[in-house]
């Protein structure tokens, strides 16, 4: 039980940030996930929460989703998501957290490297990013760090950035699912802790709207920075011992 009630307080606010940032949750959320169930069924469970969180931030900013960078990033992100999802499943636990926790440590430095050269990209190249994220985000699960430059350098901001990063999230994580539960990786057990963690990560979205319009880029760096190499050394560690 207290496993439990400290999963759902990590939930808490680690919705509270992805609803301020755009991503965080899964980065903060799957190395507590790991320590208490195990990279195997951590990943099922937050791939159900993960379709919660993003059902909470697009709920938030209806109104404001651009629905064509939606479809564009989508249309080839579900399928490859799927394919992820079937490679994981090929994987080894322990493979699993060293490959976890080296992609966060490596998305550090990459992002920079992404900001250093200002680029921009067009619709078709959405489509384009969608395949590669989507087929990360079916092995590694968490690819904001890779997702919230894509849509920011297509033009998007604020509330139509949240929004719209959160919808097309949402269907590659609904891909995801639906691949584990036909493999058999998604027992209703799993499922329910799953909806659990996902109840929480929904309040702190809602919560984390009130502070959106506040945070500073450079905060929002250095926020998103700090989860991945807390996340990744956690992972790292969990792998070691």
């Amino acid at each position: 039980m207290a496993a439990y009630i400290f999963v759902l307080l990590v939930g808490l606010v680690a919705g509270m940030v992805s609803g301020v940032i755009g991503t965080g949750s899964s980065i903060m959320l799957l190395p507590v996930l790991v320590f208490n169930f195990g990279p195997k069924q951590a990943v099922p469970i937050m791939a159900v929460a993960a379709v919660m969180a993003n059902l909470a931030r697009v709920l938030a900013w209806w109104r404001v989703v651009d629905w064509r960078a939606f479809l564009a990033y989508a249309i080839t992100g579900v399928p490859a998501a799927a394919l992820g999802a079937r490679t994981l499943l090929q994987l080894p636990a322990h493979f699993i957290d060293i490959s976890l926790g080296l992609f966060f440590l490596a998305m550090i430095p990459f992002r920079y490297w992404l900001k250093k050269r200002n680029f921009t990209v067009r619709l078709w190249q959405l489509s384009l990013a969608g395949a590669v994220i989507g087929f990360l985000t079916g092995i590694v699960l968490s690819t904001g760090p890779l997702s919230v430059p894509v849509f920011s350098a297509y033009g998007l901001s604020r509330g139509a950035f949240l929004s719209t990063e959160a919808a097309s999230s949402l269907v590659l994580y609904v891909s995801k699912v639906l691949t584990f539960r036909e493999l058999g990786a998604m027992p209703l057990s799993v499922f329910l802790q799953g909806l659990l963690v996902g109840g929480s990560l929904m309040a702190g979205t809602f919560v984390g709207k009130v502070f959106v319009m506040k945070m500073s880029e450079a905060n929002f760096q250095h926020l998103l920075n700090l989860l991945l190499l807390v996340s990744g050394l956690s992972l790292l560690w969990a792998a070691a011992y």
